[in-house]
């Protein structure tokens, strides 16, 4: 019988710094917005570019991380999965995500903050993986629902490719 296949490799920007959040049974996770570009060329020549909002969950380890080293405008490479998960917002009402759960992360380029954080040239301390298997029922009850990115984009840097 044949498998299915599920994963998602995305290099991107971080909106914003990320926080580490806790489940009831104390694993930590994070949720961070990954913006990647598109850019072309129209009929005309004119450079046209579109920037695509990516919902990312890192989970224990891999999310401690990403709160230790990340900041706004981050770049990052990130392998994962998507996971649609339902909840219900403040009203009862039944709410779909769609997400990508990160199970690697590879940081490209080094912190603002702090010069010895790990590079892409670093690979063995750039480069981290999730481990931890997660209760997905613990996630999707504990998890605090955001809305989507608001509409002030972020428009990283050129990105590596």
């Amino acid at each position: 019988m044949a498998r299915g296949v599920n994963k998602v490799i995305l290099v991107g920007g971080v909106k914003a710094k990320p926080e580490i959040k806790n489940f009831q049974d104390g694993t930590s996770y994070t949720r961070l917005d990954l913006a990647t570009n598109k850019e072309w060329k129209d009929k005309e020549g004119k450079l046209q570019s579109k920037t695509e909002w990516h919902r990312v969950v890192l989970f224990g380890g891999l999310a401690d991380v990403a709160v230790r080293w990340l900041d706004s405008g981050s770049q990052i490479y990130l392998e994962g999965e998507l996971q649609t998960r339902k909840w219900q917002d403040k009203d009862g009402i039944d709410r779909w995500t769609t997400e990508i759960r990160a199970n690697e992360m590879t940081m490209l380029g080094s912190s603002k903050n702090n010069e010895n954080s790990p590079t892409a040239s670093n690979s063995n301390s750039s480069s981290v993986g999730a481990e931890e298997d997660i209760n997905q029922d613990s996630a999707q009850e504990n998890m605090n629902q955001d809305n989507e990115p608001d509409g002030n984009p972020f428009a990283p840097s050129k990105l590596p490719f």
